[in-house]
């Protein structure tokens, strides 16, 4: 009983820092509060993030101030073509021990040692390079030079990618784009929020910003959601969500057969639980319902759904094919 009353106090406290946050990050970013939002569900989830927009969107700006915010160390990769693995994971140096004159072998480790990695223009690198970051997102620990090395926690690989140059580019392979919990897309303001971009950034107006969460109350945070209880019919909706997006799969939609050639697998099932489970605490509920389910459908099943020629002749996206399906697959009401 005294463990669940810590669990109220701690979501109570967290639907209050969630205000603090945004209302430190509006100091730098002008809008974009469902992207802010996604962001915040996927580190308490702790997951990874792969956002999508033009450049000029202040996607950097906007991981930087969050790193900020939160007290935690913050670490930039700019992807290029001659990037190698080692300038990710690290490197093994040879170093002298000036007393006894031998030399031994040191390591030194890379940015992805770093609790929020930013992953600038991941595309630009080949597939050799991208693939470092492989073991990172997944187990939290490098291995180089025979040793393993474990990750400070949290541990949060955010990717950005400019989804209209393709010259130069090594599209990501769907096992890593799978390893990304959210798929965020990065739209342009409005026309007010633009103009309150242009006259803050080109004035003398320098933000002071308030750390809000450290590194410790962040891992007990994210302990604090696998412990959310779920009611079975929104994991029974989150399932049929996915599931459904998979055109071998029984009595499915015809438009999945007609448009997709690959799926959403089980980890779109899990992760949309997750999201749904972040989403209802920080919003200060104690339990998800299928509506959190849907809010997190888009990120979470963007980049798992493979169209196929005739989707791309009919002029047909994977955010059509998902808003059909939350149209079309009905929720189930509780008991």
């Amino acid at each position: 009983m005294r463990e669940e009353t810590k669990d109220i106090e701690a979501v109570e406290n967290l639907n209050l820092a969630r205000e603090k946050i945004l209302g430190q990050v509006k100091k730098v970013i002008v809008g974009q509060d469902r992207v802010i939002e996604e962001m915040m569900i996927a580190l308490l989830s702790d997951g990874h993030c792969l956002l999508v927009g033009v450049p000029g969107l202040a996607k950097t700006l906007l991981v930087s101030t969050i790193a900020r915010i939160l007290d935690l160390k913050f670490s930039r990769v700019q992807f290029t073509p001659d990037l190698m693995p080692a300038d990710i994971t690290g490197t093994d140096i040879i170093e002298e021990d000036k007393t006894t004159g031998k030399r031994q072998f040191r390591f030194v480790k890379g940015p992805v040692f770093a609790n929020i990695v930013l992953a600038d223009e991941i595309n630009r690198t080949p597939p050799k390079t991208q693939a470092a970051l492989l073991q990172a997102m997944q187990e939290r620990q490098v291995t180089a030079g025979g040793e393993t090395y474990q990750l400070d926690l949290p541990f949060f690989v955010l990717a950005t990618q400019n989804p209209i140059e393709l010259e130069g580019t090594y599209p990501l392979p769907e096992a890593q784009l799978d390893r990304f919990m959210f798929n965020i897309y990065v739209d342009y303001p409005s026309s007010d929020e633009e103009i309150e971009i242009v006259e803050t950034t080109t004035s003398a107006y320098v933000p002071d910003l308030e750390r809000v969460l450290k590194a410790e109350e962040i891992i007990e945070l994210q302990q604090l959601v696998r412990r959310v209880p779920v009611p079975r019919h929104v994991v029974d909706y989150a399932v049929r969500l996915a599931r459904t997006t998979r055109p071998g799969e029984d009595d499915i939609p015809g438009f999945i057969k007609d448009w997709v050639s690959w799926g959403a697998g089980p980890r779109a099932s899990q992760y949309l639980v997750l999201g749904a489970k972040t989403r209802s605490i920080l919003r200060g509920r104690y339990s998800p319902d299928c509506e959190d389910v849907r809010a997190v459908a888009k990120p979470v099943l963007r980049h798992r759904i493979i169209t196929n020629f005739n989707a791309e002749a009919d002029g047909i996206t994977t955010i059509d094919i998902i808003d059909r399906l939350l149209t079309e697959i009905p929720e189930v009401v509780g008991d």
